[in-house]
């Protein structure tokens, strides 16, 4: 079962405010990210559900998670049913995440108390996700559907709502201050903040002081 429950963990996403997304087939690999994350003050890391045996991989990433960095709700992403969410839920997945809303893993992750962050890209898949009782809906892919202005105009009728940016999200002062000024909770950021020549050369301090860096432009 998850370490956290939902409500701690939709506070540790609200407080950390950036959220890594993440997949490697080495798990070796993904533990020093994670590490490298946690390090430099990332408290919750989205490992994606992509390649044969991520399952795998994200045990033994949880194992470590719970053992190196206490402090991080280490969730699952690219979630597109509900099997593959509950095998999630039953190695300990803190949070799932989808590129879209799958309305058959809301129930499943409300009964065990896991919160579901579902893909949306319009304003009626929004609060279709709350209605199925989302707390925490991701826009995706942000930069396409809109970009900042998209949730800033959507806050205005909907100013309860929690969203959590995905796609275009870029470890810039620019980029980030843009997307914290439109009110989202949270943003998701993938690739560009785990350079291939990073990973590839093992620099996982330049990893640690990037995250560092865009958590201080993204709460500034």
């Amino acid at each position: 079962m998850s370490k956290f429950n939902k409500i701690d963990t939709i506070g540790i996403i609200r407080q950390t405010g950036i959220v890594p997304v993440f997949y490697h087939a080495d798990v070796e690999v993904a533990k020093k990210v994670v590490k490298a994350c946690y390090d430099g003050g990332i408290r919750a890391f989205e490992f994606t559900n992509r390649g044969d045996g991520a399952h795998k991989v994200f045990e033994a990433l949880m194992a470590f998670a719970r053992a190196e960095c206490p402090e991080m709700a280490l969730g699952a992403g690219t979630m597109l049913d509900a099997p593959t969410a509950a095998l999630y839920i039953q190695m300990g997945a803190d949070f799932l995440v989808s590129p879209c809303l799958v309305e058959e893993i809301a129930p499943l992750a409300n009964k065990r108390g896991v919160p579901y962050s579902p893909g949306c890209g319009s304003v009626s898949e929004m609060v279709r996700g709350m209605e199925l009782g989302c707390e925490l809906v991701k826009v995706f892919p942000a930069g396409n559907v809109g970009g900042p202005s998209f949730v800033k105009n959507v806050l205005g009728p909907l100013p309860w709502a929690m969203v959590m940016a995905t796609g275009a999200v870029e470890p810039t002062e620019e980029n980030l201050s843009a997307w914290a000024k439109s009110g989202v909770t949270a943003v998701g950021m993938g690739s560009k903040l785990f350079p291939k020549e990073v990973i590839k050369a093992g620099n996982w301090e330049a990893i640690s002081s990037l995250c560092a860096q865009c958590l201080q432009w993204f709460k500034k």
